[in-house]
């Protein structure tokens, strides 16, 4: 790709490991500066040393912050308070049957899955609008389209990350 990001920054949510570290492999290619999220420090240290032995001109910032609480939200927006590309990347699920789920898992995985999106985006945007520049990016997953019993809370809330960029 031909991308062009230099001087750009980037938010990659859940970007320690499969799709987010992908997507941020992919903008620090193109000249991006990435924030690398994750929850654990380790897993964030880690991931900079990765990316950074195969591009030794990436310029990453650790994120290590809890996205499925509003307060690691808001200490996220805290430390960077404005970026140019957001990827509302992070998801969580559990193969569990639908009697067997309680309402806790219910309540916390939309706080991970579609509140973690929805507080940085509302932040996020704002500024963008300012300036009259940036880029919202949700990832979501087949569960958005298909009917997966034992995925049935990632079934009910992966349609809101397609849709609610539309809004």
């Amino acid at each position: 790709m031909k991308l062009s990001l230099k001087g750009k920054t980037a938010l990659v949510t859940g970007s320690t490991a499969g799709i987010g570290k992908a997507i941020a492999l992919t903008l620090v290619a193109e000249g991006a500066t990435v924030l690398i999220n994750g929850r654990r420090e380790g897993n964030v240290h880690q991931t900079i040393k990765e990316i950074q032995t195969q591009y030794p001109q990436a310029i990453l910032q650790p994120a290590i912050h809890d996205l499925g609480a509003e307060q690691g939200c808001q200490q996220m927006i805290e430390q960077y308070p404005e970026v140019d590309i957001l990827i509302n990347n992070l998801g969580i699920f559990e193969p569990i049957e639908y009697f067997d789920i309680p309402d806790e898992d219910w309540f916390r995985l939309f706080e991970v899955n579609i509140m973690s999106g929805v507080r940085l985006t509302r932040s996020y945007l704002k500024k963008m609008i300012q300036k009259k520049e940036g880029r919202i990016i949700f990832i979501a997953s087949e569960a958005a389209l298909c009917l997966l019993r034992k995925w049935l809370i990632t079934v009910q809330q992966k349609p809101c990350n397609c849709r609610f960029p539309v809004v």
